[in-house]
């Protein structure tokens, strides 16, 4: 996870706060020594639940601190030095943590003597686990949180209310640090806000939008929507940092030799920068129509849009540890996202829309960069077919989601299974507007001419015993046979 620029001051104020606190509790825990890698995991699992369960935004571990007198007495403990095996302390403990916590090492030095801070972010989700059991606090004691129990189950009622995107981001910020840290600029442009407006009213349409949120202390909190949508560095979000847009090009074919890579870490809302970016990197030719040359792009420009907002708009945040990421090759480009589909991927282009984050899908509809009607997948298939791409190549590998796209070719050059995707999300998307397929339409799709019949009439058969499509009405005759999904 990138580093957050906290001023030092910052630091040395919060750890004051917490030492002036009269006891150790289920959400703050002084150390002076004791810096097992094994103790530090279980403590972070608890302190995350813990923290998720009575509703705190953050829990502390502090080395440095005596937990009776509460003094500043140092450590000598450094976090980054710290090695398990040949291991990175932080990397370590993050491969043994469940993927739904975060938390980040702080140093200090507060009166000439060397602090450490651990601040642990709530469980999201679920609770967080160490080497696979759950951990709880009890007053200042950390025990592995019984199976069945209510508190368990109360845990679980917790962790599932939550709603990632309206979680904070970062808090304690004055009007002008939110105006540092988000993009307000962007924001006024994009609603059509006027520039006149003053403070108060930009910040009154930020906490409308639940970009923001005003504190008991007076000051502002920026959610993680808000972070997301419009923020100046995302690296200055810890809870979000690793959700900014990865794009990598390789030479050729493989994943071997990568030739460029970029990270966008300025907020989603920004998406037609994105998309001129990546629409910049991809094979094109030059062609002659009528009088004029025309640059034509492997890849269409609908298509890819579609693509990138909905990888962007469905990931799944609570797997902490990617984000979305497109890889371009030669012949192809890769669209892969934290969380598996919501639906059967076979049912994306017909299936009613499902949102797995409803708050930024809706922020994204009244950006106009998304619909939230559904019709992405139509777009996207239309557009290749528009184009005698072959059809897109969806795949789960793991948590994540992948959409391939890949170049034209020619109906000799494809494979079976580049047949058989294509004549089936034909099927669909003529079923969507209420057409059945024929072997005229599959024709079309693949820009044969008429003497293709035959072999499209053996793609279809095909198709009908993998069970892709079915006939529409059995008892039609020959020239009038028309096909449907399985599923209809």
């Amino acid at each position: 996870m990138e580093r957050v620029n906290t001023m030092p001051e910052d630091i040395i104020a919060l750890i004051a706060a917490l030492a002036n606190q009269e006891n150790e509790n289920e959400c703050l825990e002084f150390k002076h020594g004791n810096t097992d890698p094994n103790r530090i995991g279980r403590d972070i699992s608890a302190l995350a639940n813990s923290a998720a369960l009575l509703g705190h935004t953050f829990a502390y571990k502090i080395w440095g601190i005596d937990d009776s007198s509460h003094d500043f007495i140092g450590t000598s403990f450094n976090p980054k030095s710290v090695k398990v095996g040949n291991q990175e302390l932080e990397l370590w403990l993050r491969q043994h943590l469940s993927d739904n916590v975060e938390f980040r090492f702080e140093t200090a030095d507060v009166l000439g003597k060397n602090l450490v801070l651990l601040r642990i972010w709530p469980a999201q989700y679920r609770p967080v686990l160490w080497q696979g059991l759950a951990y709880i606090r009890t007053g200042s004691s950390t025990q592995e949180l019984r199976h069945g129990s209510r508190r368990e189950e109360e845990l679980w009622n917790r962790t599932r209310a939550e709603v990632f995107e309206l979680q904070h981001a970062l808090s304690g910020l004055t009007a002008e640090e939110v105006f540092v840290r988000l993009d307000v600029d962007w924001y006024q442009q994009e609603f059509n806000l006027p520039k006149t407006a003053s403070t108060d009213q930009t910040l009154h349409m930020l906490a409308s939008d639940q970009l923001i949120s005003l504190q008991d202390s007076g000051r502002y909190a920026i959610t993680n929507l808000g972070a997301l949508l419009f923020a100046r560095n995302l690296d200055s979000f810890p809870t979000v940092a690793r959700k900014a847009l990865r794009v990598i090009r390789y030479d050729g074919s493989s994943p071997i030799a990568p030739s460029r890579s970029k990270t966008f870490s300025f907020g989603y809302a920004e998406l037609d920068q994105m998309l001129e970016y990546i629409e910049a990197l991809l094979p094109e030719q030059e062609v002659i129509e009528g009088a004029r040359r025309v640059t034509l792009r492997a890849f269409p420009h609908t298509a890819l849009r579609e693509l990138i907002a909905n990888m962007l708009i469905h990931q799944d945040f609570s797997i902490t540890g990617a984000g979305p990421m497109i890889c371009i090759f030669n012949d192809r480009i890769e669209f892969t996202n934290p969380g598996r589909s919501l639906v059967d991927v076979a049912r994306l282009l017909n299936d009613p829309p499902h949102s797995r984050n409803e708050q930024l899908a809706a922020i994204y509809r009244r950006l106009h960069l998304c619909e939230e009607a559904g019709s992405g997948w139509d777009k996207i298939v239309l557009d290749c077919e528009r184009c005698h791409l072959p059809a897109p190549q969806v795949e789960e590998p793991g948590d994540n989601m992948r959409v391939t796209l890949t170049q034209a070719a020619a109906y000799r050059d494809l494979t079976r299974q580049q047949r058989l995707d294509a004549a089936y999300w034909h099927a669909c998307v003529q079923y969507a507007q209420r057409i059945p397929m024929t072997n005229a339409s599959l024709r079309e799709r693949f820009d044969l001419p008429a003497s293709g019949a035959s072999q499209i009439s053996r793609l279809i058969k095909n198709c009908i015993d993998d069970h892709l499509i079915k006939i529409a009405d059995p008892d039609a005759g020959k020239r009038y046979v028309r096909y449907l999904p399985y599923w209809a």
